[in-house]
């Protein structure tokens, strides 16, 4: 006899409507892998009448009080697709504490409050998943605490924010500023109407600090991410990329270097040649390496109802395969650390520098002292004359490490007639 596992809604927006449509797409495939029938009982919304239409399509019961879903005893599992910190992590806190299983897709609460629900969760033997919280549709998380659990993870970067891809894309492809690609992204519904949290790299540091807690068991306060929002790139600067050989894109960065790790999220000029110079508009990929497997990239849609639904359907499935063999109560991840920090003496790459400079003699041999007395060397150099008496100097210098980098920047800044346009790391 197929068993029963009623959920509890939060939420029918985007991807909240989307779990039901799988759950119904998909009911045979699921009862045959699970022994188990998983129902959506009710939904919780703000307002019912609009969301009436898509609860009759699914045979959904609605509700405006968190208490009716709260209490229902049949209710085993809540799934939060609502949004925001406050209101959801009250809600999941009250769910975990009734013994209720949990799954999620806020990567804003789990990486500014995850560590605490998930003590919550083991306190109550309930679960609590939330793999769609990362990259969408891509399963990145459970890869990472299944899969790559006998390998060891030296470096996890990749493109995690669809909107600010699909910018840089525009920029790349057809020739736009930024303004004009996010004036596009936000007619096409890539981008919200404050755009803040994307384009400043908010959400990529979300993000960046639950992939870091599962790659090095480390946990880091999203503050504390060296963080860069594409605003800054020009359409002078993908042109320039362009010209050498690369491609700019926001990416995250967590590395393992020697006594700690360093995260961050900027902008990034990635050769052409490898593998996330490829990915373009609103898809995300996540490139590993790791002393056993080497190099390896997962690529997808990073958000939309189905990819990320399908995510939290899969957390789901699990929940009703662990449930139905009489288990509960296991973490999502229990790789833990303690964090430590590189310093930033130890952390090398290449970086791009773009300068406007006045157009007069010596410019170049004061840059070129400026480099020296840190000990950094160029590898490109490109020169270009503006209109008025100023020219733009690009460079690219060789492996460096930053805290040269930050030092050559600040003086550049405080030198008469150098202007710092941008300074990106050079993928190596």
């Amino acid at each position: 006899m197929v068993k029963v596992l009623n959920v509890g809604l939060l939420g029918l927006g985007t991807v909240g409507s989307g779990v039901p449509l799988l759950i119904k797409e998909n009911q045979k495939k699921i009862e045959d892998i699970t022994g188990t029938r998983i129902n959506i009982k009710t939904a919780f919304v703000r307002n019912i009448e609009s969301k009436q239409t898509i609860a009759d399509k699914f045979n959904l019961n609605l509700t405006t009080s968190f208490t009716d879903i709260l209490e229902d005893e049949e209710i085993q599992v809540i799934v939060e697709v609502m949004g925001g910190t406050t209101l959801a992590k009250e809600y999941i806190i009250s769910a975990l504490k009734n013994k209720k299983h949990v799954v999620t897709a806020n990567k804003d609460l789990i990486a500014i409050h995850g560590l605490e629900l998930v003590e919550i969760a083991k306190e109550n033997n309930c679960f609590l998943y939330y793999e769609a919280s990362v990259a969408g549709g891509i399963p990145i998380l459970r890869t990472i605490s299944n899969s790559m659990s006998a390998d060891e993870i030296t470096s996890i970067s990749g493109i995690v924010n669809g909107t600010t891809n699909f910018i840089l894309t525009q920029m790349s492809q057809k020739g736009l500023s930024y303004d004009e690609a996010l004036q596009e992204a936000t007619r096409l519904g890539y981008a919200e109407s404050d755009p803040t949290n994307d384009v400043e790299g908010i959400d990529a540091a979300y993000k960046m600090v639950i992939l870091t807690r599962f790659s090095f068991g480390m946990d880091i306060d999203p503050l504390k991410i060296e963080r860069k929002g594409i605003t800054t790139v020009s359409a002078d600067d993908i042109k320039t990329a362009d010209s050498l050989g690369y491609s700019i894109k926001l990416l995250g960065f967590s590395e393992k270097i020697k006594e700690g790790i360093h995260v961050e999220v900027s902008p990034v000029l990635v050769p052409k040649t490898h593998p996330l110079s490829t990915v373009e508009n609103e898809m995300n990929a996540i490139f590993i390496n790791s002393f056993g497997v080497g190099e390896s990239m997962y690529y997808g849609p990073g958000a939309g109802a189905k990819p990320t639904a399908t995510s939290v359907v899969s957390d789901l499935i699990t929940i009703a395969k662990n449930v139905s063999l009489g288990i509960s109560g296991l973490s999502f991840n229990t790789f833990n650390n303690k964090t430590t920090f590189a310093k930033e003496e130890n952390v090398i790459s290449k970086h791009y520098f773009s300068l406007r400079v006045t157009d007069e003699p010596g410019v170049f041999k004061r840059l070129a002292e400026i480099m020296l007395a840190e000990n950094v060397s160029l590898e490109q150099i490109k020169q270009e004359t503006e209109k008025i008496a100023t020219a733009r100097i690009m460079i690219i210098t060789h492996e460096a490490s930053l805290d040269k980098i930050k030092r050559i920047e600040t003086k550049l800044g405080n030198e008469t007639g150098f202007e710092v346009l941008s300074r990106f790391k050079v993928l190596n």
